[in-house]
This record gives structure tokens, sequence and C-alpha cells, in this order.
């Protein structure tokens, strides 16, 4: 499997009772894939994947699967609170239509020093009951994960079925020193950058691709910014970059728990989808934050009814 270029993490339309609104769902999915993205990323946490009971996880992978018919990669979030569950959850992610994985790191493994044994565990055991690519997930303790010393990055790409990592430390220096590590190893692995604070620079630094909840806002200008990247026309790129900068900055302003809701907003203000419902703990934000994203919306030439 390829993952390069722009793979949005993508939200889910609710209903006003907080349930799964299945026909803006498939509206929605079909709109992204219109602006041509690497592949989609489904029941993460821009989703709210983790708020979601088993069987809507499964129902809104089999909905986004029927909708994509093998058009782009389709990459399901694979939560729980320990093995045992994560195992099931991947086994029905695979019957469900999911392409891979995005292992998500488990509240256990906080703290020093990083718990090898128990990481490359966990992800061994996944691999062993599915038949697709698991995709590690680094990311920054102040948001509930955990961030991979060189001893386990090492241990845990031996697994070949391990193909790619979602960095998102949110830390420039992090990020630099785990690639170097990474690009070190005997075999190719996949670099998607999950830092939503500096999206062109990723790229500038060497990764692949980027599989951000940020990309479901902008898809298309993302799309042509990776695009000009590749093709060597940096200053397209960095004009791009600079621009859709502004608005991820709102987006994912303090507190940056609320970014699922302002990314529905967002998209409520592009006529994507009929309304910004999340599930509770998520709260609304208060028409101060609408206004600024509104803003920050025609700033980077968007739509913002």
């Amino acid at each position: 499997m390829q993952l390069r270029g722009i793979i949005p993490a993508t939200v889910l339309p609710m209903t006003p009772d907080a349930r799964i609104n299945e026909e803006a769902l498939r509206s929605y999915t079909g709109w992204l894939l219109e602006q041509d993205p690497g592949g989609l990323a489904v029941n993460v946490d821009t989703g709210e994947g983790p708020h979601l009971w088993p069987e809507e996880r499964r129902r809104v992978l089999e909905i986004v699967t029927e909708v994509v018919n093998g058009r782009v990669p389709i990459i399901a979030g694979l939560c729980g609170s320990f093995t045992e569950q994560a195992v099931r959850e991947a086994r029905t992610a695979e019957e469900a239509g999911a392409d891979a994985l995005l292992v998500f790191p488990l509240p256990a493994w906080r703290g020093q020093p990083v718990p090898e044994d128990a990481i490359c565990g966990h992800y061994d055991m996944v691999a062993d009951e599915v038949n697709i690519p698991l995709i590690a997930f680094q990311l920054q303790d102040a948001l509930g994960g955990v961030e991979f010393d060189r001893a386990t990055l090492t241990r845990l790409f031996a697994n070949r079925q391990v193909v790619g990592i979602k960095e998102a430390s949110f830390d420039c220096r992090t990020y630099i020193t785990t690639l170097r590590h990474l690009r070190e190893l005997p075999r190719e692995v996949t670099v998607l950058t999950g830092n939503d604070n500096f999206i062109y620079e990723s790229f500038l630094l060497g990764a692949d691709g980027a599989l951000i909840g940020f990309g479901t806002l902008a898809t298309g200008m993302q799309v042509e910014m990776y695009r000009a990247h590749v093709a060597g026309k940096l200053e397209r790129a960095r004009e791009l970059g600079e621009r859709l900068q502004r608005l991820a900055d709102v987006i994912f302003a303090p507190p940056v728990r609320d970014y699922r809701v302002r990314a529905k907003e967002a998209l409520v203000m592009q006529g994507v989808i009929p309304r910004a419902t999340a599930r509770l703990p998520l709260l609304e934000i208060d028409e101060d934050e609408r206004a600024r994203i509104r803003e920050a919306l025609r700033e980077t030439g968007l739509p913002a009814d």
C-alpha cells in the first residue's frame, strides 16, 4: 500500500440527537473524494471514533467503504483501552472494509520509561489477527499519547505489517529526530505528519504525506500544496502553506480539544455538512469562536456563509 499525499481525518456528521447522519456522511465523503485525497482516515479522533459505540464505528466504515468503492485507501482508527478489545475492534474494522489501521496509543503506555514490551506486544498481537497494514501513532503526552524512543521504534518496525507512522508530537525537534531514525532503518517506512501546527514545513523536512484532522478543511488547497511541493514548485507550495496555516491555527487554538467542533462548524459554514452537532462530552463553541472561524476561512479564500 502506497500512502502518500493528503489523507483527511474525517468528521462525523450527526443528527440533532448526536446519532450518525447517514445521508450527510455519504454526501460529505463524496465531497472529500472530489478533491482527490490520498486516502481517508475514518473513526479517528477528528471523527469522534473514541466516542462511538462499536456498532456505530462499524456502520461508519461500511458507509464510507460503499461511497469510496476502492478509489482511495481507507484507514480506520483502532481505539480501545486494552489489547484484547483492540484485537476485536481490528477484526471488525477489517470486515467492514478498512484497508489499514491507525493504532491509537493506550492510556497504560503513558509515563517514563517508555514500555517497549507492552507497546510492541500490542502491535504484534493486532497484526497476528488481521491481514491489513498497521500504522503506528506517535502522539504527544499532553494529548494522551506516547512518544516512542529509538529502541521501541526499531523493534516496532521490525514487524513488516507496521508500514508507517503518524507523527503527531507537535514538536519540530521530536519530529526531525523520529524521522531521521526511521530513515536509518533497513526498510522503508512511510512517515505521515500529524502536526497540524507545521503542515507545509513537515513536507520540507521529509514527510511522505499528512494524516491530519485539518485535512478535512480546504482539502483541495492542501492537495494542491502537496503536489506543488512534490513538483518542486516551492514558492507556490509555500504560499499555499502560509494561507492554510492561518486557518489551521484558528481551528487548533487552545483549548485544542475543541478542534473537532471547530472543524464541523467550518464545514457547516461552507455548506458541506448540515450541522455541527458533536457527542458529549464535546460541547458547542460560542459565537465569538464562530466569528473567528468565519474570518479565517475568508482569509484563506474559502466560502464562509
